[in-house]
């Protein structure tokens, strides 16, 4: 009879050695080691830093944990990729800007050739009588006066100097005197000189 009595609390006490790990182990361990934490930090020591430092030379923890330099170089990264992303878009629209005036010349030119080939005026008609390839020009020089200077002085500086000075000859002198400012300087006073010559 004693010995069955025996035997159930042997039996339990090999059945629980788990519980008895958590309670005498692991608990305290926890206790001491936040304990630790607590005084170190009260101390001034920067635990938080120190584990993040040494948790970053182990292989699978230095994936999870950020230091504070990693993220000054994702920051810096960050910064220059927006930078990139900006430059990227002005370019962008440089390039637009540049096929713009681009069109312009071309449809600038086809109006030359298209004037170029119309028929010569009859003898008949009188000066004050305004030709086709006259109209055009007007047309032309009317659209340069409501035009952006800058884009109006980019386009004339890419056409023949002779049609510039055609052109400029009708636009009116204040918006003259505007779109040559907007030019190189020597190739407004090319066009300066081209056109007192064709007025005297």
């Amino acid at each position: 009879m004693i010995n069955m009595a025996a035997k159930p609390k042997n039996e339990k006490k090999k059945m629980n050695p788990l519980l008895w790990f958590l309670f005498a182990i692991v608990i305290p361990g926890v206790i001491a080691l936040t304990l630790a934490i607590i005084i170190l930090t009260v101390a001034g020591v920067d635990v938080v830093g120190w584990a993040k430092e040494k948790g970053n030379d182990v292989p699978v923890l230095a994936s999870v944990i950020t230091t504070d330099e990693e993220k000054d170089k994702q920051r810096t990264e960050d910064q220059m990729q927006e930078m990139i992303t900006s430059k990227d878009e002005e370019i962008a629209a440089l390039n637009q800007q540049v096929t713009d005036l681009e069109s312009a010349v071309d449809e600038m030119e086809r109006e030359i050739i298209r004037l170029e080939n119309e028929e010569a005026p009859d003898e008949e008609k009188t000066e004050n009588e305004q030709t086709p390839e006259n109209e055009s020009l007007a047309a032309i020089s009317s659209s340069f006066s409501d035009m952006d200077n800058e884009q109006a002085a980019q386009i004339l500086q890419n056409m023949d100097q002779d049609l510039a000075v055609s052109i400029l000859e009708d636009v009116p002198n204040d918006a003259r005197g505007e779109i040559l400012e907007e030019m190189e300087p020597d190739y407004a006073a090319a066009l300066t000189q081209m056109f007192v010559n064709e007025t005297q």
